[in-house]
């Protein structure tokens, strides 16, 4: 069985399955969690509009704060977002003022519009921030000239967490739905799951969703249910 059926099921058990009610993530300059492989990306950030180029690259995986910044970013600057495919007059957008280009390699572009949108941020003195979960070297680019405007962008990576990042984040990210975990919750669920981002995300929702299901107190036990079957599917993997 699946992951996702696996746990669904679990769903399925429970006395009585809750609304699902939405919670949105804090975004503002003061939640933001800086640590030793975020701090180049902070910087960049906050340097603008002295920025050492007019186009900033953060790559880093999914979750790291990637659109966190963006977000912070698009504040400070009065960015608009674009996306650079035919037709879209993003070029336009980059000579009247900052854009931001988030998701770049997995939402796509067209080769020659990205180009137009490079050379009209250089010619007009404006800003593009692009985020991306790779290197824009690793990008399908055929177009000589765009390969040669992304090289020389600012490219700037963000890690995946140290403990003690990991452990502010699932803080957060619990917070975020209105919650307070025990320490010693926190520090059992850092040491038996994936050092990264994505699966703190995936913890702290699967843990919320099975304690709202239950209608139950996060446990050590429910959380070690959750870890557990989480272990169970990546060994069938």
């Amino acid at each position: 069985m699946s992951e996702n059926k696996k746990f669904e099921a679990k769903l399925k058990v429970a006395e009585q399955l809750p609304l699902v009610f939405g919670h949105a993530a804090a975004t503002g300059r003061d939640d933001l969690l800086v640590s030793g492989r975020l701090e180049a990306a902070v910087a960049i950030i906050d340097s603008w509009p002295h920025w050492p180029s007019p186009v900033v690259i953060l790559a880093g995986p999914a979750g790291s704060g990637k659109s966190h910044l963006a977000e912070i970013w698009r504040e400070q600057s009065g960015a608009v977002d674009i996306h650079p495919v035919a037709g879209a007059e993003a070029a336009l957008a980059a000579a009247a003022g900052p854009v931001l280009f988030e998701d770049a390699e997995r939402r796509g572009f067209d080769e020659v519009e990205l180009f137009h949108v490079i050379n009209s941020v250089r010619e007009n003195g404006t800003s593009l921030l692009m985020t991306s979960r790779t290197w824009p070297l690793s990008w399908a680019v055929a177009l000589p000239d765009l390969r040669s405007r992304l090289k020389a962008a600012t490219m700037v990576e963000i890690g995946e967490p140290e403990e003690e990042l990991l452990a502010q984040l699932i803080v957060k990210l619990f917070a975020d739905r209105q919650l307070v975990i025990d320490d010693r919750i926190v520090g059992y669920i850092v040491q038996r799951m994936e050092r990264s981002f994505a699966a703190a995300q995936d913890v702290v929702d699967r843990i919320d969703r099975l304690a709202l299901a239950r209608r139950a107190k996060i446990s050590r036990a429910l959380v070690a249910e959750v870890l557990d079957e989480l272990h169970g599917d990546d060994h069938h993997d």
